[in-house]
């Protein structure tokens, strides 16, 4: 007989453990208390209308396990996404673009011709880039990411690490793990041809992964129950190493749901593991779609320099990306702060930055559509950060972005510890 799977939340850690499972064999329950699949990671049409959504995000090429989900559930990935080496560009044209081929060489080549830059620049960067690489991508893991940039010149920091940090990590510099950012640059520029290519969405987020995936799940004859919140999970009656999810009896549990509702779930069984959850702090990412009718950017994504009174650091061309033409969404990373001054405060400081940034590209006035702020958005990645483990107990395991692990909170993050979760959970059960 099958091994029955319950999967309890329907982001895009859960969508992995429910997909594995069933195609380990299981008969997969997934639970989602939200009204809609997708976690923070989501289009927003369910709840307004408008076509947008939660937030943007972004893959790279060497989101191997998230490609290889996608065409498991049918998604073509030239259809899903635009594909373009690495580029990091701001409004004026300068910034770094990788050619196409294996990435190092590239970023190599890259380097070297970053107009904006001086030669000191461009090589200090380059051997900094060579010292990491020596040592395999690694730091003592009490290093932050300034500290492990301390030694580049201020125009480096300030136009390339400062960015992608908060990009990678959504975290500022100051606070962010150096281990971490290095995982990340090793899996771009080290993970061989197109592991650093930028692949920006040219679909809704449902249409990417929930609304296929869930379409595969049930042709798999997977029981799926939105808007349905698990109060609680239980030991089996019978010390079989099985799990009662609200009374129903299940072989095997993975915990798929936020860190906070995960704490609530496990609290009762592991406390110090929910204590370990419940630790854990965020950075939101406030997103800011705007509209000016007629504009086309330079890149699909750009740069933009951010300070104080400039809240943005990146810019996206949604009209580019399949949306409406004229479509931008600015994206505030690592927007404590800028939560703290509230919306409307960030809003308006967003859009006279881009109408001063943007001067050239505008074809008409730039008018807010809509500010979205993810709170809990992504943990504080910071050095030797306690992350919860995935394994809770016999039949029971945490699948999320925050559980212990290499990566940052990212969507390959997510992908890889849902998988896990699944092949750890299927996988004793078997033996």
């Amino acid at each position: 007989m099958a091994p029955r799977l319950a999967v309890i939340g329907a982001g895009w850690s859960g969508i992995a453990a429910a997909l594995e499972g069933a195609a380990l064999g299981a008969q997969v329950t997934l639970f989602e208390m939200a009204p809609a699949a997708g976690g923070r990671a989501r289009d927003l049409n369910a709840d307004s209308g408008d076509g947008l959504d939660n937030g943007q995000h972004i893959c790279i090429g060497a989101y191997s396990e998230t490609l290889r989900m996608l065409a498991a559930v049918g998604v073509a990935e030239g259809e899903a996404f635009l594909r373009l080496p690495l580029r990091l560009v701001d409004a004026r044209g300068f910034g770094l673009r990788l050619p196409p081929g294996r990435a190092m060489p590239a970023f190599v080549r890259a380097a070297l011709g970053r107009r904006g830059w001086s030669w000191r620049d461009r090589i200090a960067l380059l051997r900094a880039a060579a010292g990491w690489a020596r040592s395999g991508f690694a730091c003592p893991p009490a290093t932050t990411v300034a500290e492990l940039a301390a030694r580049l010149p201020e125009a480096v920091r300030r136009e390339l690490i400062e960015p992608l940090c908060v990009a990678a990590l959504n975290t500022p510099t100051e606070a962010a793990s150096g281990s971490v950012f290095l995982r990340v640059l090793h899996d771009a520029l080290a993970a061989g041809k197109g592991a650093s290519d930028l692949l920006l969405p040219r679909h809704g987020l449902s249409a990417l992964l929930p609304r296929p995936a869930l379409a595969r799940l049930e042709a798999a004859g997977a029981r799926i129950g939105l808007a349905y919140r698990v109060e609680r999970i239980e030991p089996n009656v019978a010390p079989d190493h099985r799990w009662q999810v609200d009374g129903e009896t299940f072989d095997a549990v993975a915990v798929a749901a936020s860190a906070v509702e995960a704490a609530r779930l496990v609290a009762p069984h592991d406390p110090a593991w929910a204590a370990r959850a419940a630790a854990l702090r965020y950075e939101p990412i406030v997103t800011v779609y705007a509209q000016s009718v007629g504009t086309r950017l330079p890149e699909p994504m750009l740069l933009l320099p951010a300070d104080e009174s400039r809240p943005a650091q990146f810019v996206f061309d949604r009209g580019q990306l399949g949306g409406p033409a004229g479509l931008l969404a600015f994206v505030i990373s690592g927007a404590d702060a800028w939560v703290a001054r509230g919306l409307a405060s960030a809003e308006s400081a967003t859009l006279a930055q881009a109408r001063e940034e943007l001067a050239a590209h505008l074809a008409g006035p730039l008018e807010a559509l809509r500010t979205i702020v993810e709170k809990r958005a992504t943990f504080r990645c910071t050095p030797r950060l306690d992350r919860p483990p995935a394994s809770v107990a016999p039949g029971l395991a945490v699948a999320g972005d925050y559980v212990d692990g290499p990566y940052p909170a990212t969507l390959e993050g997510a992908v890889r510890s849902g998988i896990a979760a699944a092949r750890s959970l299927l996988s004793r059960r078997g033996s």
